[in-house]
């Protein structure tokens, strides 16, 4: 069974209940199954056999979605990713992940069709899933027919940034998926009348295992959007009776300000909204719940393990616990030799589960390292936990930014701020803000200049995601450095807070 399959019971039973909409239109669930099933035969027919690996570019959208369920019904192995990543961060997974084709999703997406342009790819006839471009085949070679990589259980590659600053592939099951959007109808009761909002890209794992197949997987009415705006939001949680809205902590706090310019309050009651992707500020709790008229829950999980903890509707969420484990999911806590963490205090956080993944594609001494031969993934946070099992997320023992939800690894920025050829050298930390995190670098001229390069923006943009960009680039004589030469990043973190 792959996750495409979520949408049969549906298309059988409620063929003409809808199932998803964008600003396009709407496809019900027996028009949305037909598409899948139309689709998947022309990807087959472009070589697309079980097993091989389908690069899929776009934005939300239904061609976005249909595309993904389509994969999947052909047995391909879907590698994610979101059109308005940086074209380098597009070619370098298109290079790593090696797939037998690349589709680029043009729907509600200008930047998919400049990422097709510079892949040579080619437009082709697709009303299945609409404007679309396909590179030409490229052998899957032996990673498709060896080793963890061909396992038949596969559904998709979600690329995550890793410690060096290199992506990391990360290899999901339909199983891994398909627990997450089973639980998405047994705690959070997603069902035919439920009318969800999904900003969370599709590319991404909240957005695709929570938001979108949870609600096909409960025959929700899923409404797409593409890009966030608090303003559209809020108009199009009134103007469609939405009942679900799931993001980021920083999402909230851009809702509630949008809000408060308008003196707007849900004009029903949401049934829940739920944050995810970072640590929950009790301020902007307290503000979205006055907003939507309802309780906005948390949770807690990593691309790697989506979903280990969630708030229940039934407990006291008045704190920022990331709530209980979901049901099958193992916590443990370990202190930093590996030993036994006291009762109360805080340890490195271990997981086991269905929701855990297979693996670092073509990298397997980086999956021994995250991964333990009994199948407890590493997730590099601290955490403690109370005695009636809620977990309090309180920091992390890897050097990453979580902004707007998404991870920033400071290497990986720095790296792109050394390529400019006015700076000599940059650090870059994380600094605090309301519901989120800043970035902030660090930089050294080579010439000594007092200011930024004028064209580092757009320097930027060629590298990295616009989420990864500096929002504060502080010019200095010199970086700190301690005697081993490297950068006193502790003192540059107090020295943020004041920039």
């Amino acid at each position: 069974m792959t996750f495409a399959d979520i949408i049969l019971p549906h298309a059988e039973r409620r063929p003409d209940a809808p199932a998803l909409s964008d600003l396009a239109g709407t496809v019900s669930y027996g028009e949305l199954a037909n598409r899948v099933d139309d689709a998947a035969r022309r990807l087959a027919a472009l070589g697309v056999e079980p097993g091989d690996r389908v690069m899929i570019v776009g934005e939300n959208s239904i061609p976005l979605a249909v595309a993904i369920l389509a994969c999947a019904r052909a047995g391909g192995v879907a590698v994610l990713e979101n059109a308005r990543r940086a074209p380098m961060e597009v070619d370098a997974i298109l290079e790593h992940s090696r797939p037998r084709r690349a589709l680029f999703v043009f729907e509600q997406s200008r930047d998919a069709e400049e990422h097709a342009a510079r892949a040579g790819a080619q437009m082709v006839d697709q009303p299945a899933i609409g404007r679309l471009a396909v590179t030409g085949e490229h052998p899957c070679g032996s990673y498709a027919a060896s080793g963890p990589d061909a396992d038949p259980e596969l559904a998709a590659f979600i690329y995550t940034t890793g410690t060096t600053g290199a992506p990391k592939g990360v290899m999901l099951t339909h199983d891994n998926l398909g627990f997450i959007a089973g639980m998405m109808g047994t705690l959070r009761g997603v069902g035919p009348t439920d009318r969800i909002y999904c900003v969370l890209p599709i590319s991404h794992i909240m957005g695709l295992a929570s938001v979108l197949l949870g609600g096909l997987n409960g025959g929700a009415h899923i409404h797409l959007r593409s890009r966030f705006s608090a303003d559209a939001c809020l108009a199009d949680v009134a103007a469609l009776g939405v009942t679900a809205l799931q993001g980021a902590t920083a999402m909230f706090a851009k809702l509630n300000e949008a809000a408060a310019r308008a003196g707007w309050r849900a004009p029903h009651a949401m049934r829940f909204v739920a944050a995810g992707g970072a640590p929950i500020d009790l301020t902007v709790k307290a503000r979205a719940e006055a907003v939507f008229g309802c309780t906005l829950h948390n949770g807690y999980g990593l691309t790697e393990a989506a979903s280990l903890c969630w708030t229940r509707f039934e407990d006291d969420v008045s704190d920022d616990s990331v709530g209980r484990p979901l049901p099958g999911v193992e916590l443990r806590l370990e202190s930093p030799d590996g030993g036994a963490v006291p009762p109360g205090e805080a340890g490195e956080l271990w997981a086991r589960g269905p929701n855990v993944m297979r693996g670092y594609f073509r990298n397997p001494e980086l999956t021994a390292r995250a991964l333990t031969p009994d199948g407890w993934f590493n997730t590099q946070d601290l955490a403690r936990i109370d005695d009636d099992g809620r977990v309090y997320v309180v920091g992390r023992t890897k050097d990453v930014i979580i902004r707007s939800g998404f991870k920033v690894n400071p290497i990986e920025v720095e790296a792109a701020l050394n390529r400019h050829p006015a700076i000599a050298h940059s650090a870059v930390v994380g600094r605090p803000a309301e519901g989120n995190e800043d970035v902030v670098a660090f930089i050294e001229r080579h010439d000594r200049g007092s200011e930024p390069p004028g064209d580092l923006g757009a320097h930027l943009q060629r590298w990295l995601s616009p989420y990864k960009h500096p929002s504060k680039v502080v010019v200095v004589d010199a970086l700190p450095l301690a005697q081993n030469g490297k950068v006193l990043k502790r003192l540059l973190v107090d020295i943020a807070k004041g920039a």
